[in-house]
């Protein structure tokens, strides 16, 4: 009778010593997992980050080339901050009707105001 309880008692300290291998294999393979799905966003977002850049670079060529064709073609005399012309090396970019370039190249002061759209208001 007392072998049969030993052997019953050792059946079941195994069943729990398995029971807990399984649970830190099966807490191992979810971890294992996580790595592998974090991995896998990061090379994403690096993609998309040297996708990004392409694009980005691309459109700085194009602007460059469009600021080209017609930097050949147009020329203006901008007008300083004290109301002088004078000539500098953004003389050659284009600008619209009605706008003055004051100060830095970049600057722009439309000699009207921007009309206003009464719907949105």
């Amino acid at each position: 009778m007392q072998a049969v309880k030993e052997k019953l008692h050792d059946m079941s300290v195994m069943r729990k010593a398995k029971a807990e291998a399984k649970a830190e294999e099966k807490a191992e393979k979810e971890l294992a997992k996580a790595r592998v799905e974090v991995a896998h966003e990061v090379r994403l977002a690096r993609e998309a980050e040297a996708a990004m850049d392409l694009h980005v670079a691309k459109a700085g060529m194009k602007a460059e080339k469009e600021m080209a064709k017609y930097a050949d073609t147009h020329t203006n005399t901008f007008v300083a901050p004290g109301g002088t012309t004078a000539p500098d090396c953004t003389a050659d970019m284009a600008t619209a009707p009605g706008v003055t370039m004051v100060g830095a190249p970049g600057t722009v002061h439309t000699a009207e105001p921007p009309p206003v759209n009464k719907k949105l208001l």
